[in-house]
């Protein structure tokens, strides 16, 4: 088989602990605030599982979804676990309800709070003008 060389970056090989675990929506609308939010929150080391509808598969108890921040766990004990949900997303249905995004949130707490219960979770929820957490 052939090979071209696509792009030269050398990455860090060192082990490291993750600042936070973020489950985050795919829609590319929504990449500049995630960066955005990574940098308040000064955030060095992430797992990102960035999947269509962020948090709702989580509120699902979507098997994979629940495995990958096992995994995250294991691999980096992350210090939180992120949760994210979006309007219009079209994985739920492009609803601009946001008290749906609200259950869905909390739903997804009381999922990651019984599978994984010492770590903190933090809930986001995003507009197109903002990102507001949930308590």
């Amino acid at each position: 088989m052939n090979t071209t060389e696509v792009l030269r970056s050398v990455s860090n090989k060192d082990h490291y602990s993750s600042d936070a675990c973020v489950i985050w929506c795919f829609d590319a609308r929504f990449s500049k605030l995630l960066d955005e939010f990574i940098n308040s929150q000064n955030l060095k080391n992430i797992d990102l599982i960035k999947i269509a509808g962020g948090a709702q598969d989580v509120a699902e108890k979507n098997l994979y979804v629940l495995d990958q921040i096992a995994k995250s766990i294991k691999l980096h004990a992350p210090k939180k676990i992120v949760l994210m949900m979006h309007t219009e997303c079209g994985a739920c249905g492009g609803t601009t309800d946001q008290s749906f995004y609200e259950l869905q949130l909390a739903k997804a707490a009381r999922v990651i709070a019984e599978e994984f219960p010492t770590l903190p979770v933090q809930l986001l929820f995003a507009d197109f003008e903002s990102l507001t957490e949930k308590k």
